[in-house]
């Protein structure tokens, strides 16, 4: 499905969660008001402040924009913007993202500023362009997706953060943690992808579909998954110390170079574990943990989302 008309007069209507992020509800909100206001664009700002409530809101405005061919935006982080997109793709509605996150990896790629005047200011000329979807069973994800010990790490890191805060350090001091305290037990899986099959052990199996993401830990597919493709990067079984030299290894952009580290990349590929058939895997996507039942189906979803975006040439280059 295409999607609606849009254009520099579209009405925009505004989800702000006020439970993700880690800027001031109110200053955010008067940001984007204050910003819209002063251009005369057409707007409405919703807040969420029940995170359970989140779903069921993102479906009214996703109605309420179809009927009123008004385009839907999303304050919040990764997790946030994905529950949003998984409502919207396909609806035909356009989809603007303010992100609010820790790393914010969608945002970043596609060049939206991060400081949230300047990326209400970025909506004001943005454009609707395609952004590459991938799924998992029936979710999708924008950024990643993955089983094994990185779901745990997220896990922890959540619990780490209610205590502590936000911010990229401590959600690494958190997952160094995690490698100490924790036993992480290897899996076997089955891989099938391109008309192969392979049964290997791994820690973790991570699934990218976010070129900046794959070039700062340094696995040479960036390219492969800006060109209709997805990235896959199992980690061999490794003691903690070994795991913890791979971290390290990732933060310098070098991960790739490691002989405990294979990649390739694909546009479908199914992934049978070891753990008892039948019952949920736990699965990271975009920061969000959920279990879905097995095997698991990763693919290119066949359409893309249409995203609100800086005109090409007019973003500054992800970092």
């Amino acid at each position: 499905m295409q999607p609606i008309q849009y254009s520099s007069s579209t009405k925009l209507l505004v989800i702000v969660n006020c439970g993700s992020g880690s800027n001031d509800k109110d200053a955010t909100v008067a940001t984007i008001e204050r910003v819209l206001t002063e251009v005369g664009r057409a707007h409405e700002i919703m807040l969420i402040d029940d995170p359970s409530r989140i779903d069921s809101k993102i479906e009214e405005t996703i109605a309420r924009a179809r009927a009123e061919n008004a385009a839907v935006v999303v304050a919040g982080g990764d997790g946030t913007i994905n529950g949003a997109a998984q409502a919207i793709l396909g609806s035909g509605c356009a989809f603007g993202a303010l992100p609010q996150g820790t790393f914010n990896y969608f945002g970043r790629w596609h060049g939206i500023p991060l400081e949230i005047e300047a990326a209400t200011r970025a909506l004001l000329t943005a454009e609707v362009q395609p952004a590459q979807v991938g799924f998992v069973n029936d979710r999708i994800f924008l950024i990643n997706a993955s089983v094994g010990l990185y779901p745990q790490l997220l896990e922890d890191r959540e619990a780490f953060k209610k205590r502590h805060g936000r911010g990229q350090l401590k959600a690494l001091i958190s997952g160094i943690a995690t490698l100490i305290r924790r036993e992480h037990r290897p899996l076997q899986i089955t891989l099938e992808a391109d008309g192969a099959s392979q049964t290997v052990p791994a820690v973790t199996l991570f699934v990218g579909n976010n070129p900046l993401q794959m070039r700062q830990v340094g696995i040479p597919l960036d390219r492969a998954v800006d060109a209709g493709r997805l990235a896959a990067v199992r980690l061999r079984p490794v003691g903690t110390l070994e795991f913890l030299w791979l971290t390290v290894r990732g933060m310098v952009g070098k991960l790739g170079e490691e002989a405990n580290v294979a990649s390739f990349s694909f546009r479908r590929m199914t992934v049978r574990t070891s753990r008892t058939p039948g019952k949920p895997v736990k699965v990271a996507i975009d920061g969000e943990i959920m279990w879905l039942r097995g095997p698991l189906e990763f693919r290119v979803a066949d359409e893309p989302l249409w995203a609100l975006l800086p005109p090409p040439g007019t973003a500054e280059p992800p970092k």
